[in-house]
């Protein structure tokens, strides 16, 4: 018998296995992090001053994987894609919660899965990113009645690309394969020219 994916879906392993599953993924993820200077505050905040744009490569190639991985098992009958859960949209708290997130990125140099790494790594300003970041959950938590009609407001359910651009999955995944690769030949030209300008000062 094949067991297809989602494995936990299908029943392949229960709670426990999932949990150790979880936490397999989630530790090689930190070390593959932290291996790619992810954990670095000043690496990261080099995308916002265009002379490092790791983060920018390394997240699209990210993305591109599991979006061509899932794409593909799916074709291959591997992967029950109408098994795999998407979160839903809800369009202006969402906007409102990347620019506050984009903001705190910009000032502290880490992201909460980088500040997490950081923080393993016995960084002083992943310790305090980490802090930031749980005082905020607590304190949305703690005021989260008031908040709790934007909090929902401007549903789309479960929105994907595909509707948004009213094309097939297969068409969405091209497009995206092709500005991924786009935004990594601009991406390699501004650090280039940046080395040079860089470069030419000293």
């Amino acid at each position: 018998m094949v067991v297809r994916a989602p494995f936990f879906e299908f029943g392949a392993f229960g709670d426990h296995g999932a949990m150790i599953a979880a936490l397999v993924i989630g530790a090689a993820f930190g070390w593959f992090l932290e291996r790619s200077g992810m954990g670095s505050a000043r690496k990261l905040s080099g995308q916002f001053y265009l002379t490092d744009l790791t983060v920018f490569k390394m997240m699209f190639s990210a993305i591109l994987t599991a979006m061509l991985g899932a794409f593909w098992l799916g074709r291959l009958g591997v992967l029950d894609l109408s098994r795999v859960y998407v979160p839903e949209t809800y369009l202006a708290p969402q906007i409102v919660g990347g620019l506050v997130f984009g903001a705190g990125f910009a000032i502290g140099g880490l992201c909460p899965g980088t500040s997490c790494v950081a923080a393993a790594s016995g960084r002083g300003d992943g310790l305090m990113l980490m802090a930031g970041m749980f005082s905020g959950v607590l304190f949305t938590g703690l005021a989260f009645k008031p908040l709790e009609h934007f909090y929902t407001s401007t549903s789309r359910g479960s929105f994907t690309l595909p509707q948004l651009l009213h094309v097939p999955y297969g068409v969405a995944v091209a497009i995206i394969v092709c500005i991924a690769f786009l935004g990594f030949r601009v991406a390699e030209a501004i650090e280039g020219r940046s080395a040079n300008a860089f470069g030419g000062r000293a």
